[in-house]
């Protein structure tokens, strides 16, 4: 059946743009969708009479259609920001492991919720207008790190939602821990990290036989520093062997990476990706922030960027949770300038890439200091093309004949977004991913004005909670200073205010009274 999708403004991909293809925008723009797949485009009196021909219009009014959004690190959880992106250092090791927890760890979860928690995750990816995922979560409440049977479960759910993702469960062999004293270091168990790597292997073999088209099988070690360089070797065969994707993270830690791999006499991380046989144009580099030309490592172009332009490298860039965690790419054009392919990633919570872009276009403008340098058009095409170039799927990330008929729409007729000029700079500027109003996955309809069909949004919300709410309880027992301090929910995690004592307040301030500065803020 053929599906007309319309809307007041849309980008497509035209392969004859002037100065080479690339996007543009549409006025009165319709879309026909046949067999999953985009037939046709067109706008104005030509995108009238396209609509005309099709058994079904879904007219979307005053809205911005877009490819549907490619997110990288799609966050598949749920306490990763609000816990840990405001701590200072001396308190920030009191959320990792301690040394005595990592010998005897356990799963913080049942089976049943940790599948909760990953469609919990996965409704809010498409809620926030994403249409192509890699999934990412946090290993801090595993025994470990993820199962195969995890992300059966996971693949199984996304498929049953509609979403497109790539999905692999990840691997290491050690994890980072802290000690009484306040030192850190990586307790390492290479039994569990090959059992991981083996479980890794068998999803493979497991999403093979699927054979479902939203599913492709990946390899993801988590971050390099805690992989042996034996399983970095096996992950870059079976990458080699097999053409699987691998995302890495690395060039993300100063301390916690790049020193921790230089005491253990491993080397720089591209090195260390390079001998493994990674660096490919398979490989996805998670935030690629601490090269050469950062200023915390040379503050200089020694290569690095070429190096991994010339291997194909892609790198998921993540500006919304570099922001939040006090670190920053050194200017993505000396990035695109060197050819590397640029990906974007949420990779905490909210799963917003409208916020990223907005985030990563502030912070060109103020490392160029200049208004002109936002750079906003190469954002939005990092978010679409870019992540279908890292994924070496040409027929993701735009609206064009021939292409999949992945497509999602946001709102321009909330009186909150304000005026509208440029459709992506006002949605960029004003608005969020929270005004995703449509989501289209190989021409299924999977949101359409923020119902997704199947989903209990409010029950989902009250077990969202629930999870969160025993998430947050099991900090105290791995607090590896609890023994010196105490450690409870309340001491680790203060409210922002105090929580008031008082059964009621007394009467009103005295006229023209305010709280006072406080101390070393007069």
């Amino acid at each position: 059946m053929s599906v007309a999708v319309r809307a007041s403004h849309a980008v497509v991909c035209d392969a004859q743009r002037p100065g080479g293809p690339g996007f543009v925008e549409m006025r009165d723009a319709a879309v026909l969708v046949v067999g999953g797949r985009i037939a046709a485009v067109a706008q104005g009196t030509a995108g009238d009479a396209l609509a005309a021909g099709a058994a079904e219009v879904i007219d979307l009014g005053e809205s911005l259609l877009m490819p549907g959004l490619i997110d990288l690190e799609g966050l598949v959880d749920i306490d990763h920001l609000l816990l840990d992106s405001w701590w200072s250092p001396e308190h920030e090791a009191r959320l990792e492991w301690s040394a005595e927890y990592a010998r005897s760890p356990r799963e913080v979860l049942s089976p049943e919720d940790r599948s909760l928690l990953r469609r919990y995750g996965l409704v809010q990816l498409i809620l926030h207008g994403i249409t192509t995922a890699m999934p990412i979560s946090t290993e801090i409440h595993g025994a470990w790190a993820e199962t195969h049977d995890d992300l059966l479960d996971t693949a199984r759910t996304a498929s049953a939602l509609g979403i497109r993702t790539f999905l692999g469960p990840s691997y290491r062999s050690g994890v980072h821990v802290a000690h009484a004293d306040g030192s850190a270091g990586i307790h390492w168990d290479e039994a569990r990290g090959e059992a991981a790597f083996a479980d890794a292997v068998r999803f493979l073999d497991t999403v093979d036989a699927l054979g479902d088209p939203l599913v492709t099988g990946v390899l993801v070690p988590c971050r390099i520093e805690t992989v042996s360089d034996a399983i970095l070797a096996e992950t870059g065969r079976i990458s080699a062997e097999r053409g699987v994707l691998v995302r890495a993270h690395a060039t993300q830690g100063l301390d916690s990476e790049i020193g921790v791999l230089a005491r253990d006499g491993r080397g720089a991380p591209l090195d260390v990706l390079d001998r493994a046989g990674l660096l490919t144009d398979r490989l996805t580099l998670a935030h690629g922030v601490y090269l050469d030309v950062h200023p915390e490592v040379h503050g200089e172009d020694r290569g690095d960027l070429a190096r991994l332009a010339a291997a194909g490298v892609s790198i998921a860039h993540c500006p919304l949770t570099n922001a939040r965690y006090a670190f920053w790419l050194e200017r993505l054009s000396q990035y695109l300038d060197a050819g590397v392919n640029i990906a974007l990633g949420t990779d905490s919570f909210p799963p917003d890439l409208v916020r990223a872009i907005d985030t990563g276009v502030q912070l060109a403008k103020a490392q160029h200091g200049d208004l002109g340098r936002g750079l906003l058009a190469e954002y939005v095409e990092a978010a679409t093309l870019g992540g279908a170039r890292a994924l070496h799927r040409p027929d993701l990330g735009r609206i064009a004949p021939g292409a999949a008929a992945d497509l999602v729409a946001f709102a321009l007729d909330d009186v909150r977004l304000g005026a509208v000029d440029d459709p992506i700079r006002t949605l960029v500027l004003a608005g969020t991913g929270r005004d995703a109003r449509f989501s289209m996955v190989a021409g299924r309809v999977i949101m359409r004005d923020g119902a997704i069909p199947g989903v209990d949004l409010a029950e989902l919300r009250r077990e969202g909670q629930r999870i969160f709410e025993r998430l947050r309880a099991a900090y105290p027992e791995r607090d590896a200073r609890a023994a010196l301090l105490g450690s409870s929910e309340a001491e680790l995690f203060p409210a922002v205010f105090p929580p008031s004592s008082s059964p009621s307040l007394p009467g009103p301030l005295p006229p023209a009274s305010t709280p006072p500065l406080p101390p070393g803020r007069r």
